[in-house]
């Protein structure tokens, strides 16, 4: 058994970050990273699908204290794993990461965590900070189709692609139109026969630009972290702009999104049909694709996007409703991801355990009732690690403010009222999981914003004592909240 100050689960983005920020503002605590992997990355060790990208800028995504210094600020997804990994190893965290350690269960007793790996280690801690996401890294969402045993050729997913898959040459059907499916259709359309996107409804997609003009010229006249600073601004800036103009012009963005579309295709009625969402921008995320390299790959001909329902799996490929049968040598499952709050950990607090979807979420990082537990999510408007900083850097004051004053415990008590939803959107995989998370509440500390300018003006000064919890002693306290 090994005991820490801190434990951290997970060794991917926010989890490094994490580590960094814990080694650079508290150095004399002992610390150490769990990692259900074998390697460094999370994510994007993860996924390994053709062009797996991301669909953030990396001004934004990259850390603060360590500037992005490629030429792409949409990166492909080893690019960003090299990044985390270099991060890592220079800041020496890489020695403190246990991989191959998947935790599955947390148990509180006294003033103290008890984390048990799958492999019956077992390890101790004071403070645990959960940075592994919060969808399944085991299996991703895959619909019941019918007639899939019918079907003669390969059924994929996305999350475990094969080594071995070759797609040169073959008919490809992606079912999806999320982040995940207009990435791969235009990385598969070069070298297969003919890539199909299928989809039941259109997604807002977005074309920006692979690079970033005025990161470019800082980086000409700057220094790399100040050139870093003027180019997170500005996308900091231009991305809220946008979504606050989204929020309540949503009809001006539709008709702006629509002609971008359409300065692509050239096909105001293919625009119409397959890329006019039913529902109002930023219900659910919006789609970049790197210099409209999904409509490039649709008006060369080499992709097509068809909007119907699935039907049945057939023989040679999917019959949908209108009848039309899809030829295809390979399906590929873009359906979605399965969502998991705090990494699927089972959590108990003085032997009861505990249901997370009944209790609040506390200033989005910590939960209602449950005792010296942290947890990392990020923006649904904006890159992952702007608010996982955030985050971070709030639960280093916390743990400052309990050093100071000699606490060993801090215990968010909730508010009454039963809140809404912790994650705002509309997509399915959200819906679909909306009973596994924490809800928040309409008032601070329990209201969840998504506006990064207030959150890094308000985060920094808020008061950590604020429906909070402390004690010194070791015994138990009572925790009304857990269910």
């Amino acid at each position: 058994m090994s005991d820490f100050d801190v434990l951290i689960i997970g060794a991917g983005l926010s989890g490094i970050g994490a580590a960094w920020r814990l080694q650079q503002q508290r150095p004399r605590d002992t610390y150490a990273i769990l990692e259900a992997r074998d390697a460094i990355g999370g994510t994007w060790d993860l996924f390994r699908y053709p062009g797996v990208r991301s669909d953030s800028d990396m001004f934004t995504l990259s850390y603060p204290f360590r500037p992005w210094r490629e030429p792409e600020s949409l990166a492909s997804g080893d690019k960003i794993r090299r990044y985390i990994e270099e991060t890592a190893a220079e800041a020496g965290i890489s020695e403190h990461i246990r991989f191959g350690k998947k935790v599955v269960s947390a148990d509180w007793a006294g003033d103290r965590w008890t984390l048990t790996t799958a492999d019956g280690d077992v390890h101790t801690a004071r403070f645990v900070y959960a940075c592994a996401g919060y969808y399944s890294y085991a299996e991703g969402y895959q619909p019941d189709f019918p007639g899939l045993d019918q079907y003669r050729g390969r059924l994929v997913h996305p999350q475990f692609w094969p080594a071995d898959l070759d797609y040169t040459g073959k008919r490809v059907v992606v079912i999806g139109s999320g982040a995940t499916a207009v990435t791969l259709v235009p990385a598969m359309a070069g070298d297969a026969q003919h890539v199909t996107m299928l989809q039941r409804s259109p997604t807002y997609v977005i074309p920006l630009p692979d690079q970033d003009l005025i990161a470019n010229v800082a980086r000409r006249v700057l220094p790399a972290r100040a050139a870093n600073r003027v180019a997170r601004a500005k996308n900091v800036l231009v991305t809220q702009l946008f979504y606050q103009v989204a929020r309540k012009r949503p009809k001006q963005v539709r008709k702006v999104l629509q002609g971008l579309a359409a300065r692509f295709l050239k096909n105001p009625g293919y625009v119409e049909e397959h890329f006019t969402p039913h529902y109002e921008p930023w219900d659910q995320r919006l789609c970049v694709i790197p210099n409209g390299d999904l409509f490039r790959s649709i008006s060369s001909g080499r992709a097509s996007v068809v909007t119907d329902h699935i039907d049945t799996f057939v023989p040679e490929g999917i019959r949908l409703r209108s009848g039309t049968v899809l030829e295809a040598d390979i399906v590929v499952s873009a359906t979605g991801l399965s969502l998991l709050p705090v990494g699927g950990v089972r959590v108990s607090v003085d032997g009861t355990p505990v249901d997370l979807g009944q209790l609040s979420a506390y200033r989005g990082l910590m939960l209602s009732g449950v005792p010296n537990l942290a947890y990392c999510i990020g923006y649904v408007n904006a890159s992952w690690t702007l608010r996982a900083d955030l985050s971070t850097r709030y639960v280093l004051k916390l743990l400052d403010h309990m050093e100071r004053h000699g606490y060993a415990v801090a215990t968010p008590t909730r508010p009454a009222g039963s809140g809404r939803p912790l994650l705002d959107l509309s997509s399915g995989y959200v819906q679909r999981a909306l009973d596994k998370f924490p809800r928040q509440g309409d008032r601070d500390p329990w209201l969840v914003r998504q506006n990064y300018l207030r959150d890094v003006v308000s985060t920094p000064r808020a008061d950590v004592t604020q429906d909070m919890t402390f004690a010194r002693h070791t015994a138990p306290i009572p925790h009304t909240e857990v269910v």
